[in-house]
């Protein structure tokens, strides 16, 4: 055959090569995958055929949009508890929890008899140059009243938040003052403060509060550690406790401020994720400092990644109750129409190998969702005999022995102090009457209240009050009887929890803190730890 008509019939013979290597390619992919693109396809058309046969037959007329907006949270629980759906209209509220910032007016706010009570007004924010109090309650927004079962959460943070810059016109019933008062505020940026509390326990030991991993929680850390530093600190406690998570970068930048150079600090692996591997650079400015981690049943997530990062390197002692047990990552994915899900695509390992998650079967488990509750009932939060471990034990740097599947079991064990619980306690603190009395107490005597600024101040007056006397009287006008006797056996907790939430009103989260650390056993002891050197765990001892 001459060179021209081989060159003739090349067109011919690439096109028929293509077709082949298509059709031998869809054989093999059909073969050994399963077919999955069809199963998928065939899954797809099933249901829009279901959507289009109700649209069109359905005995009543149907919003087809809001059936999908019902089955989508259901389809994503049955995979697993924590992949989920957000709607368009909480995609905002959901990123705002852990950007460390939004826009708005700049207000705490509780809701009571149908009406936004105004609790806090942040300091130098919109509301305070506008002029609005603590104690105002706000009654109209942007001329149109707002009181009544519309007044919801959901509903006073959408009408109060909005982009920079713009206004907001909000009416106001002051004291018992009964003309409205009219406030324009200018919205601006709020921030939202991951690091709640920073003080001295001690002239040694400095103390970081710190409630969830957001944008903003490492560089926050930092400027706690010049603060503490500026004090002179020696040791340092890091309060996890109550702490659900959130950004896992956050979490991987704080324990590297504590590492050496090339710890792993944690690592990801998933079906179609590949093993990524997080470690330490070396630059941290504190990788020597005694060092106590505190958690508790709420600390998840991001709160588990920096706790067991610090365990397994036998960096710490992590003191407390076993943590919560989520060891699974989500990746936010945007739909088309603004909402969003979370949807689960790895598991987190920490240094050692363990995987943190607790069981579970599908997230419609239930005993997944009571799982707390049965910790609670078979008496783990008080003895550290009932915590029952699942899965194979596992080893730090140092040889110890640490336990997966179901959390961070602290290397210290402090259970909670059940001395003085009755059932009156219970029922006064569950049914929500002491945060009912704080928030009445302090609305109704916020001129004598506001004159005390710091914590020292704020609680010899209330001393002087007997809080649980004026809280028993209120309790028995709303409801709970007086039981003298319980209240006698409860009075230190009841004292406690009240003064707790009067000081939370009248100042502000950190001297709430400083005032439940002051008999906290988890601080106690960790008090006793540092002093007695014992915040770098050791190996354990041979066998002879």
């Amino acid at each position: 055959m001459s060179r021209n008509k081989s060159n003739r019939f090349m067109p011919l013979w690439l096109a028929l090569s293509v077709v082949l290597g298509i059709f031998i390619g869809s054989f093999f992919a059909n073969r050994f995958s399963g077919n999955r693109l069809s199963i998928i396809n065939s899954g797809s058309n099933k249901l829009n055929d279901l959507l289009n046969i109700v649209d069109d037959q359905y005995v009543d007329t149907v919003n087809v949009g809001d059936l999908v907006e019902k089955a989508m949270p259901t389809i994503l629980k049955e995979l697993d508890p924590h992949s989920v759906y957000i709607t368009q209209k909480d995609v905002q509220q959901a990123n705002d929890d852990l950007k460390g910032s939004f826009f708005g007016v700049g207000i705490e706010f509780t809701i009571r008899k149908d009406t936004i009570h105004v609790q806090n007004v942040i300091s130098n924010g919109p509301s305070e140059r506008a002029g609005l109090l603590a104690g105002d309650k706000i009654v109209e927004i942007d001329g149109e009243a707002f009181v009544g079962k519309d007044v919801t959460n959901e509903e006073a943070m959408h009408r109060l938040k909005g982009d920079k810059d713009t206004k907001v016109e909000v009416g106001v019933m002051r004291g018992n003052e009964k003309k409205i008062r009219r406030y324009t505020i200018m919205r601006g940026e709020i921030p939202m403060k991951s690091v709640t509390a920073v003080y001295m326990l001690d002239r040694k030991t400095g103390y970081i509060k710190i409630k969830n991993f957001g944008d903003k929680t490492y560089p926050e850390l930092l400027i706690s550690l010049v603060r503490l530093s500026q004090e002179g600190f020696e040791n340092l406690v890091i309060d996890l406790r109550g702490n659900r998570g959130g950004y896992l970068g956050s979490a991987v930048q704080m324990a590297n401020e504590f590492l050496s150079r090339g710890k792993l600090i944690v690592y990801t692996e998933g079906r179609r994720s590949q093993r990524q591997e997080y470690r330490s650079d070396g630059r941290g400015s504190y990788q020597k400092i005694p060092l106590v981690v505190l958690i508790d049943e709420e600390s998840a997530s991001a709160s588990e990644i920096f706790a067991g990062a610090i365990q397994d390197n036998d960096r710490g002692t992590i003191i407390g109750r076993r943590s919560f047990g989520k060891g699974l990552v989500q990746q936010p994915i945007s739909l088309h129409d603004g909402s969003m899900i979370r949807l689960t695509i790895a598991r987190y390992y920490s240094p050692s190998g363990r995987c943190i998650q607790r069981p579970y079967t599908s997230g419609d488990d239930r005993s997944y969702e009571e799982d707390l509750i049965h910790r609670y009932q078979h008496g783990e939060f008080f003895s550290q005999d009932s915590i029952k471990h699942e899965g194979p034990e596992f080893h730090t740097s140092n040889g110890r022995v640490v336990y997966g599947g179901g959390g961070i079991t602290p290397d210290i064990f402090v259970g909670e102090d059940t001395t003085g619980v009755t059932s009156y306690y219970k029922e006064a603190s569950m049914t929500g009457l002491i945060l009912q009395f704080a928030y009445e107490y302090v609305d109704d005597n916020r001129p004598q209240l506001s004159k005390y600024k710091t914590k020292k101040e704020l609680l010899a007056y209330l001393k002087k009050l007997n809080t649980v006397e004026l809280f028993a009287s209120y309790a028995e006008k709303n409801g709970l009887k007086r039981r003298n006797l319980m209240i006698q056996k409860s009075h230190a907790l009841l004292e406690r929890y009240i003064n707790s939430r009067l000081i939370y009103n009248v100042l502000d989260e950190e001297a709430w803190t400083e005032y439940l650390n002051d008999d906290d056993p988890a601080i106690k002891e960790t008090l006793r730890v540092f002093n007695n050197g014992e915040s770098f765990p050791q190996p354990p001892a041979e066998k002879e």
